[in-house]
């Protein structure tokens, strides 16, 4: 048990560390605040939350392996390399299309709100 609980602590040190020294990390972290608060003030229906949350996880997971990906990468070669840009580019690259995909479900969700709420 105690392997384990030392694995969370280190899991978390990552995390703390992540969201201290990265500021797209943060970024993530504040939009995922404003969409629960405008999916509070919009009344979303749960199915609609869940979709939300799950969007979040999966959009701070990768941000969190696209960091590890970088910070190993640094690692290996402080100087340039075009092999570890190449790397640096692909992990950035998964986490833009998955953003992409998010904000158009977060539109798919969010918009139709707005509209009723202004109109």
């Amino acid at each position: 048990m105690k392997k384990h609980t030392i694995s969370f602590i280190h899991a978390f040190d990552g995390l703390v560390w992540a969201f201290k020294t990265q500021p797209n990390y943060r970024i993530h972290f504040f939009l995922s605040f404003l969409s629960m608060i405008a999916g509070f003030i919009l009344k979303i229906e749960h199915y609609e939350f869940l979709i939300i949350l799950i969007l979040i996880t999966v959009g701070i997971a990768i941000e969190t392996i696209n960091t590890s990906i970088e910070q190993t990468a640094d690692a290996i070669d402080t100087k340039w390399r075009n092999d570890l840009k190449n790397v640096k580019d692909i992990a950035a690259g998964a986490m833009l299309f998955f953003a992409i995909g998010a904000f158009i479900i977060a539109g798919i969700i969010f918009i139709p709100k707005i509209f009723i709420l202004l109109f």
